[in-house]
């Protein structure tokens, strides 16, 4: 009776999960058929025309602005984000109070709403800096909030590092920083870029945060400090607006196919990289 039980148990919890990843990429696939079908009879080459008038409804703008955008966050985050994990992992001791707040207080960051982010920004940088709706208001903004993010999952790949990399350097006669950037960095590279991958699928969907930093301005900004809109924000504008629901389906076709390619490009990137670090790794 027992192992029926048991065999039952086993059947039902196989059947949920089946049923549960079945309807996700049901979901999923719903979704993306939805946006292609809407938005594709949409693209025209007027969409792409480098200047926004209220007849072209051009998106290149927007996208030229999530680029810069992104560049801008990535500069921001990433070095600071790499750079902290490493300290915590590589200098910091274990079992230090000061670095357990260091990660309660990441963790805590990364649950926060987007729009507290954007209220923030909108205070400080926008009002109290006098920055104004600009890219450098939003980026700085941004990078804020994708920091808890890269910094967890670089500590994270950081600590999946075998031990006996780092062994294996101090034998050879390597310090502690070039272990950490010839030996212990290579082999994390996967994993902290998986982290930045999510960094940037958040940053291009963002609107709440940027509405308040960046601004609406469809244009391409000629300086950091000129306000313009993202294609996320762009999206949101046209589709509030009602007028050019049509042009709005089109631009979520667009940002699809940008986030697809920027995570092709990056764990094609993180492939070779990985196979870098472990080759360095095992010599």
């Amino acid at each position: 009776m027992k192992k029926q039980k048991q065999k039952l148990t086993e059947k039902a919890f196989a059947v949920l999960t089946w049923g549960a990843a079945a309807l996700t990429l049901g979901t999923l696939a719903f979704l993306i058929a939805f946006i292609l079908i809407r938005g594709i009879p949409h693209l025209k080459p007027s969409l792409f025309a480098w200047e926004y008038t209220s007849e072209n409804v051009s998106l290149l703008p927007a996208f030229v602005t999530t680029a810069e955008i992104t560049l801008l966050s990535l500069l921001i985050a990433v070095p600071l984000g790499v750079f902290s994990a490493i300290f915590l992992t590589e200098y910091a001791k274990r079992g230090n109070k000061a670095v357990a707040l260091v990660r309660l207080t990441a963790e805590t960051l990364s649950g926060i709403p987007s729009i507290v982010y954007g209220l923030f920004g909108w205070l400080f940088f926008v009002t109290s800096l006098k920055w104004g709706f600009s890219l450098l208001s939003g980026a700085v903004t941004l990078s804020i909030m994708i920091l808890p993010l890269i910094m967890r999952s670089a500590e994270e790949a950081l600590k999946a590092v075998p031990d006996t990399y780092r062994e294996g350097a101090f034998g050879l006669g390597a310090g502690k920083l070039r272990m950490v950037f010839r030996v212990a960095l290579p082999a994390a590279m996967p994993g902290i870029l998986a982290g930045v991958i999510l960094a940037v699928g958040r940053i291009v969907g963002e609107t709440a945060a940027l509405i308040y930093t960046a601004g609406t301005v469809a244009q391409i900004a000629p300086s950091p400090m000129a306000s313009a809109r993202t294609l996320s924000v762009h999206m949101y504008a046209l589709s509030s607006e009602g007028l050019f629901m049509n042009e709005s389906y089109a631009t979520a076709v667009v940002l699809l196919l940008l986030v697809a390619g920027i995570n092709a490009l990056s764990g094609f990137i993180a492939k070779r990289l990985g196979g870098k670090g472990e080759r360095q790794g095992g010599e």
